[in-house]
């Protein structure tokens, strides 16, 4: 007995490490044939379906093996040393494919063919491997305790899933991020080595010989019939659970956001019920007098407790709301809004998938009863895992986009509660057919008023309540709703401001208002510049290509310019492109422009099938924390990317910077410049930022708005541009620039194999940070760019009319306005659109406002301000005159403390650093006046002119004299992040 409960134990770390293979290879074989609806339909089959031939091989062999536990160590001998060169042998075969094979086969179907042939051998002996296991090692642990046959059935399916439940919670949050892909499956490998050891030694003891099982009673039919019985109830109590899983999960994700650690809760949940189940029984399997009659009820009331789920999930959208209302969105809280998600999964999984867990056990049990020996344990686990294969296929692509996620689980109900009654009908019990009627009559009766309870409302499903803390928002009334194959899409409109936005699995990915009277959406804007753009930049270009079609706005704009040839779109979910319609005359020419083509797959799955070669390649991806999305963020993508660019082709890409954070985005800028020789970053509103690159010389700039193009103008007249600075001016900073900065982040480059974003982008999401660094940077109070080296920036010439949303361009038109205000003594500021250039202008321009002795604090923190935006927000010619001419001062200031500052000032916009660092280093020296703000805005300038005039050991001086004084905390604003940064990187700096 003792070395049965040790087997018990192994098993559990034979689970672990499954669950670990099982996940880590379904994102391998993602990176290969892209995320589309049927590759992961693809991997699931593959990876169930090498599991049942293992069980159905074992089954068959079982008998004449004198050694299972032997030969079963040997199996896991043989998955550990696969696992060990699986990385390399992956890297090798797809690069071989990607850069030799597939150029060559040219037909689309062939190359399809033979990427799903290829990742089938990859995963598929494995698979096999890992289907013998459960048979082989049941059947040792059966023969070394017949007597207690059932509960050792029971407790090997409880070790070998509650082993996989840890697994999946291991992996997510600790293997990945530690050890990246390669390095959790190497250690996977390594654990099955020591188990295959551990396994080995104990089968060296010898191996009772298989005990003759005389058939028992326990049902109506026996012998073949039974069997078939059995067998046909594996597979649909199999196809049923996996309904369920898939279902459960697109549900869940909505309540709990669509990530990686989510969908890792979820299936942790799911298998910890499965395993409980198991657990449950293992004490009562083999005291059940009628096992039919028992399997039959556990069915029925399976697909009873799956129609409740429908209700409790109803509920968690409030319970979630409650929580977020609760937790403060920081770091610490993190871990416990995990937990609480993993509550919620449970909550909806746990009552049917415990009943789950005894089905697979209780239906061996009874054919080990019935006679049929330790063949019957492989051949119910293999009809199992075959139901779950058409359970996959059924719900993915004909139940959950034929008839939505509320229908697709009624019908796995009904497919449970069917068995059931068909089971009863065997059973002993006198009046078995009267209770097989009334389980279906009921099961169907409450199928049926669920199908029509009025829950799940397409507002509460889209609300988005993991982001916003609402079950049901007051955004508008939904107008379109649709669960596709990868995802569920929603259309929201809000009447009063004439706005939509279309709605993934509750993000919002765009949005656009409709009256042309009424300003538009920030989304717009992004939206609009990065098709605006390319076509700037490169006017010749003929091939364009954008993945993702969103709300079709992008595909709308570009089109509206005659110079694009043609124009492939990229979308991987229909229910997408269809829910996008309702934007109507806003993004027709998508949809109805002869150069438009669309194509429904994953974008790199259709790059590789393809073969072509575009002159720009447009992503405006959904946020990097959303499962799958930051795959669009890798070195990987980037490399293969460049690899569809036509010679001088440009990549744009859209990110947003909200729900982010600099290290996360640095670790995007990381991987896109270990491919792409140069790129540069525009601004579209404060959340969203579009990266142009090149993969050879330098990104062109933007050239002027072309006269000829009418359509394509109106459509920047819209958000109010009609002159080239006012694109060229979102201009934030290049490569060598950003690269600076990003030093001081240390990022660690995104990639497929160590998925930084996919790992951590979620914790960024919670916590509601935003990547501000190069924002922050260009509009920093001094000019730390343009005076550091590198292209002098893009200015407005005129303040942007109306309202934009872009920092840069708010502050340049903000300090046009000052400098209007100032400059012009008849101007009046009260009639001034700009309210910050009102309130500097009103008190900068009253008689004597600095002119005084003793000027009030109000009129010193007013010419602090104009300074502020000005000195990084004008052309600096017009910055000298404003700080250097100062004719707008009509005095001569009597301060000494006024004097100092507009010496300061007129360094700065003299661009003199010289000067710039010994007024501000001797005013640092000094008696302190003005405050900290003062002191800290001085040390910049004395920093910064050092930096620009070489002395970066003066730098680096000032630096340490200085940090304790004005930045105790340690938190440094953005353009002084930078600022240490060069003088850190500069090969003449003197460290002290």
């Amino acid at each position: 007995m003792r070395d049965v409960r040790l087997l018990f134990a192994l098993f559990t770390l034979s689970g672990f490490t499954g669950l670990i293979y099982e996940s880590v290879w379904s994102h391998y074989l993602k990176l290969f044939l892209g995320a589309a609806a049927f590759s992961q339909s693809f991997v699931l089959a593959a990876f169930m379906g090498g599991m049942a031939l293992g069980a159905w091989l074992a089954s068959r062999w079982s008998a004449r093996l004198a050694n299972l536990l032997a030969a079963y160590g040997w199996i896991e001998a043989a998955i550990g040393v696969l696992a060990l060169i699986f990385h390399e042998l992956f890297v090798l075969l797809t690069q071989l494919s990607i850069e030799h094979v597939i150029p060559a086969l040219g037909s689309p179907d062939a190359v399809e063919m033979y990427k799903y042939s290829l990742c089938a051998l990859l995963i598929v002996p494995q698979t096999v491997l890992l289907g013998m296991t459960f048979p082989l090692l049941s059947g040792a642990v059966i023969r070394r305790g017949p007597q207690a046959s059932g509960h050792h059935l029971a407790m090997l399916y409880f070790t070998n899933s509650i082993g996989a439940a840890v697994g999946a919670l291991t992996s997510a949050f600790v293997l990945l991020g530690w050890l990246g892909m390669p390095g959790t499956m190497r250690l996977a490998g390594v654990l099955n080595l020591a188990l295959a050891a551990a396994v080995l030694a104990l089968a060296r003891r010898g191996e009772p010989a298989p005990v003759a099982v005389t058939p028992s009673g326990g049902a109506a039919v026996s012998g073949d019939m039974l069997a078939r019985l059995f067998l046909a109830g594996a597979f649909v109590t199999g196809l049923a659970s996996f309904i369920y899983e898939i279902v459960w999960i697109r549900m869940l994700s909505l309540v709990l956001g669509s990530s990686f650690q989510a969908f890792e809760l979820m299936l942790s949940a799911f298998i910890t019920g499965l395993a409980l189940g198991g657990l449950w029984i293992r004490r009562r399997i083999d005291y059940i007098a009628d096992p039919v009659r028992f399997a039959g009820l556990v069915q029925v009331f399976m697909g009873l407790a799956a129609l409740g789920t429908i209700f409790v999930y109803h509920w968690t959208f409030d319970w979630m709301a409650w929580v977020l209302g609760v937790l403060q969105r920081k770091d610490a809280a993190y871990p416990l809004f995990n937990l609480f998600s993993h509550a919620l999964a449970f909550a909806v999984m746990l009552p049917a998938t415990f009943l789950a867990g005894m089905t697979l056990p209780l239906f061996t049990h009874v054919l080990l009863r019935a006679g049929r020996g330790e063949r019957a344990i492989g051949q119910i686990y293999a009809a199992n895992t075959l139901g779950s294969i058409a359970g996959v296929l059924i719900a993915v692509h004909v139940l959950v986009p034929g008839l939505g996620l509320k229908l697709a689980l009624i019908v796995g109900t009904l497919a449970d509660m069917f068995l059931g009654g068909w089971l009863l009908r065997y059973s002993q019990a006198a009046a078995r057919r009267i209770h097989a009627l009334v389980a279906v009559f009921i099961g169907m009766l409450l199928a049926t008023a669920t199908a029509r309870a009025d829950i799940l409302q397409p507002e509460r499903l889209s609300s988005g309540v993991f982001r916003y803390g609402q079950a049901q928002p007051d955004f508008g009334q939904v107008t379109f709703y649709r669960d596709g194959k990868t995802a569920s899409v929603a259309v929201r409109m809000k009447a009063d401001s004439g706005g939509v936005g279309i709605i993934t699995n509750g993000k919002p990915d765009a949005a656009i208002r409709l009256d042309p009277k009424q300003p538009p959406i920030e989304d717009e804007y992004t939206m609009s510049l990065i098709s605006a753009l390319p076509l700037l930049m490169k006017p010749d270009a003929k091939t364009y290509a954008i993945i993702g079609w969103g709300s079709g706005l992008s595909a709308h704009v570009l089109l509206s310019h005659t110079g694009p040839q043609s124009l492939d779109s990229i979308e991987i979910e229909p229910a997408m492109f269809v829910g996008a319609r309702s934007f109507g005359e806003r993004t027709e020419r998508g949809y109805r422009d002869a150069r438009s083509r669309v194509h429904f797959e994953d974008a790199k799955s259709y790059f590789a099938r393809d073969g072509k070669r575009y002159d720009v390649i447009i992503t405006e991806p959904s946020n990097p924390w959303v499962n799958g999305v930051a795959g669009l963020f890798t070195t990987e993508f980037y490399r293969d990317t460049r690899r569809y660019l036509a010679p001088g082709g440009l990549f744009v890409q859209w990110v947003q910077g909200y729900e982010f954070n600099d290290r996360l985005f640095g670790s995007v800028l990381a991987a896109l410049g270990e491919n792409f020789s140069d790129y540069e970053i525009y601004e579209a509103n404060p959340g969203d930022l579009v990266i142009v690159a090149v993969a050879q010389g330098k990104v062109p700039r933007p050239g002027p708005l072309p006269e000829n193009e009418s359509a394509f103008l109106k459509e920047l007249g819209r958000l109010g541009i009609t002159r080239g600075e006012a694109i060229s001016a979102r201009n934030l900073a290049h490569r060598k620039q950003i690269e600076v900065l990003l030093a001081a982040f240390a990022p660690r480059v995104n990639s497929d194999f160590h998925p930084v974003l996919q790992l951590e982008a979620p914790r960024a999401r919670f916590q509601g940070s935003t990547a501000r660094g190069i924002q922050n940077l260009a509009t920093a109070p001094l000019p730390v760019l343009e005076m550091t080296g590198g292209a002098p920036p893009s200015y407005l010439k005129e303040p942007a009319p109306g309202y934009d949303p872009s920092p840069r361009i708010r502050m340049q038109s903000i300090a046009l306005e000052i400098s209007r205000l100032l400059s012009d003594r008849a101007s009046d500021p009260l009639r001034s659109s700009e309210k910050a250039a009102t309130e500097i202008a009103l008190v900068l321009k009253r008689q004597d406002a600095l002119c005084a002795e003793n000027p009030s604090e109000i009129a010193i923190d007013a010419l602090q301000n104009a300074a502020e935006f000005t000195m990084n927000g004008l052309p600096p010619e017009q910055t000298r005159a404003l700080w250097v001419e100062r004719k707008w001062l009509g005095c001569t200031p009597r301060s000494a403390h006024v004097r100092d500052r507009l010496d300061v000032y007129a360094a700065a916009a003299a661009r003199d650093p010289k000067a710039m660092l010994n007024r501000a280093r001797a005013l640092l020296a000094g008696p302190a006046q003005g405050g900290d703000n003062w002191g800290r805005y001085l040390l910049s300038a004395a920093i910064l002119g050092a930096c620009a005039a070489g002395e970066y050991s003066e730098a680096a001086q000032l630096w340490k004299r200085y940090k304790e004084a004005f930045y105790p905390t340690g938190n440094l604003p953005t353009y002084l992040v930078y600022l240490l940064g060069l003088q850190a990187k500069a090969p003449r700096q003197l460290s002290p």
